[in-house]
């Protein structure tokens, strides 16, 4: 079809792009009249404005918003997700410097005491309107491409079991069976792998035994019921974690590969993840994170970088994270699976939300976790997920060793389904999270959370109230609960509603499923 000036032809797994003549001329033109630019106030711009950053700094977050207020376009490198470029920086603005650093071309400008000084005596737009002139030199701080290779995957080294494994995997006899009356695919038995292992290393049947619980305890392979680590026996059955059936559902594994490097300590992963997704925030959401820009996210290389990242947590040990660090990391990586799912699978519509919640999965330390498992499984105590029966996790399920000891009813605003009525995308501090708890759970009832209707006497509440109630208690007790969150004139109404002994009707406010975008 022609449009445009371009004619695109599609042939199986290729895409032929034929650029017509005139379209070719008319990019020359467009070329000489400034290659590359942007308009500035009605100018046009053939340099490049850019700064270095980090994620969650206000300096930082100032001059974004000055550079998006004015219109201008920018190039941002955070640090956090390019941290290949510390050296470029220190060099660049000093060994001393902070963020952020603002460049005009290949010159440094400074930071934000500098920005706000010569934007308050205009020499600012001044200085960028020099740059119509000159195209922007090599010698500027380069643009993150997407796909640009990522030096810190240089230091990964590759797990000491790695080689034994690979050996494995082409000699065990990999096989489907039927046990218990059901058909279980790509499995050998614990007696298959250690007559392997005995063979490839030529030891004992004890030490053999010994790897294979090493292996297991590696998450490079797991009982196919999930019901123990490693046992020898031909009644044993196992398969390696890129082998199990669901993988397709896994979308923290590329192309169906395992992750063959030494497992990272989950706690860092996590705050690694925690500093990506900010970034991504910062980057491509509203200042009040009410609505996101899917499209620019999928095509960012902050994205890539985090897709790429989260593969690490395929095999991580997820024991050794310390108890009091388990509920920032679910919340965070329950929220960042949210905006991946969107990205990959579309938005948690009214039909689709019934498979969008269960369906899209990562393997976390060998184990199958979907945004529904963690909201009900992890943060909720394994308590029922709405309108089901059955628990996330049963009786022998080792991501019981996981779960809050306690319900907060908190998490339930700390948690985005990336609709307009669930709260806000956040992302939480190791050490912050409870007192950051409460301040999304006031913000979210100060932004129409609930409305409070004096003369029926009636309380709206948003509807996760009532879905989740078994974690808030009973309605006087919720409405006593919710007065520590609201703002004054609220809680006002709902105290004199609460003291004057008559009845207080609670209705439930319509659930918007639109994507948040």
């Amino acid at each position: 079809m022609d449009t445009y000036g371009v004619q695109e032809i599609h042939l199986p797994n290729v895409k032929v792009t034929v650029r017509l003549k005139d379209a070719i001329e008319a990019d020359a033109e467009d070329d000489a009249a400034g290659d590359d630019g942007f308009t500035f106030s009605g100018s046009h711009i053939k340099g490049r404005v850019s700064f270095f950053s980090r994620s969650g700094c206000r300096d930082c977050a100032a001059v974004r918003a000055f550079f998006r207020q004015s219109v201008l376009p920018y190039v941002e490198i955070n640090l956090d997700v390019f941290p290949e470029r510390e050296a470029e920086f220190a060099s660049r603005a000093g060994a001393s410097a902070r963020v952020p650093q603002i460049f005009l071309n290949e010159k440094l400008l400074g930071g934000l005491v500098v920005l706000n000084s010569l934007r308050n005596s205009g020499e600012f737009e001044r200085r960028v309107r020099d740059l119509a002139g000159r195209r922007c030199p090599d010698a500027a701080p380069r643009v993150p491409v997407y796909g640009f290779d990522d030096p810190s995957k240089e230091d990964d080294k590759e797990d000491a079991m790695v080689g034994i494994v690979r050996v494995l995997r082409h000699r065990l006899p990999i096989q489907d069976r039927l046990v218990r009356l059901k058909l279980v695919k790509n499995c050998f038995s614990g007696a298959d792998m250690v007559d392997g292992i005995v063979n490839h290393l030529e030891c004992s049947r004890k030490k053999a035994v010994e790897i294979g619980k090493e292996l297991a305890r590696k998450h490079f392979i797991h009982h196919v019921f999930r019901e123990n680590d490693f046992e020898d026996g031909s009644q044993n059955l196992y398969r390696f974690l890129e082998h199990d059936p669901a993988v397709p559902r896994y979308y923290n594994f590329i192309r169906g590969a395992t992750n063959d490097g030494e497992p990272k300590p989950a706690a860092a992963i996590g705050q690694r993840m925690t500093k990506i997704m900010v970034a991504i925030m910062e980057a491509y959401a509203s200042d009040d994170s009410r609505h996101l820009d899917y499209s620019r996210i999928a095509a960012s290389e902050e994205f890539r970088r985090y897709v790429n990242l989260v593969q690490e947590l395929q095999r991580v040990d997820m024991s050794a994270l310390p108890a009091e660090e388990r509920l920032p990391f679910f919340l965070n990586l329950h929220n960042a699976m949210a905006i991946h799912a969107v990205v990959r699978v579309g938005q948690p519509g009214a039909v689709e939300r019934r498979s969008f919640f269960p369906a899209f999965q990562y393997v976390v330390g060998g184990h199958p976790y979907s945004l529904a498992t963690i909201r009900n499984g992890i943060l909720r105590s394994n308590r029922r997920q709405p309108y089901t029966i059955a628990r996330p996790f049963g009786s022998s399920d080792k991501r019981l060793e996981l779960v809050q000891g306690k319900v907060n009813p908190l998490v339930h605003f700390g948690l985005c389904d990336a609709t307009r009525s669930s709260p806000i995308v956040r992302f939480f501090s190791t050490h912050g999270v409870e007192p950051e708890l409460r301040h999304a759970a006031r913000e979210f009832f100060l932004t129409g959370g609930v409305e409070i209707d004096l003369e029926s006497r009636t309380v709206h509440l948003t509807r996760i109230i009532k879905w989740y109630s078994a974690d808030f208690g009973q309605e006087r007790e919720i409405l006593k609960w919710i007065l520590n969150y609201l703002d004054p004139t609220k809680a006002g109404l709902l105290t004199h509603l609460l003291n004057d002994g008559g009845q207080i009707n609670i209705s439930y406010l319509n659930y918007d499923w639109s994507l948040n975008v």
